[in-house]
């Protein structure tokens, strides 16, 4: 990768690429980037969310999410509950199966990271994760909306 790139740029090639490797082993799952995302906010969360608390927690508009959480009820990995608080609302809710499906998605998710990171030194790894992690902080934090 050419030196001469932008950080943005760089982070967003990587991020493309290993989307599209992670989609090729999650399409005999019925699964793709965008749809087993919500799941492992699902199971981060251990509890039902609405769809609003997932849309943002992915950076989704809510046409998206609709569109996913649909696809996600249909292959049975998700279900819908209603929520008793406000009844134009409803809870969504990870099924045993769609937390089966997440359990193979990480381990070949974590499969393509060894693969990536085989041969960086364990150091050096450290201080990028936390790089990444500071950048992460401060593309959330105030003035850049």
């Amino acid at each position: 990768m050419e030196e001469s790139l932008t950080l943005g740029r760089m982070m967003g090639l990587i991020a493309r690429r290993w989307r599209q490797i992670l989609d090729v082993r999650l399409r005999p799952h019925d699964l793709t980037d965008a749809t087993w995302q919500p799941l492992l906010e699902l199971q981060r969360y251990g509890r039902p969310m609405h769809p609003k608390e997932i849309a943002e927690a992915l950076l989704l508009d809510k046409s998206s999410m609709v569109r996913i959480l649909r696809t996600l009820e249909e292959k049975g990995f998700i279900t819908r509950e209603p929520d008793e608080a406000d009844r134009r609302a409803f809870y969504v809710r990870i099924t045993p199966e769609g937390a089966r499906r997440l359990d193979e998605v990480l381990r070949f998710s974590r499969a393509i990271e060894q693969t990536v990171t085989e041969g960086i030194d364990a150091e050096e790894l450290a201080i990028t994760r936390k790089v990444i992690a500071r950048i992460h902080s401060r593309l959330n934090g105030p003035g850049l909306d």
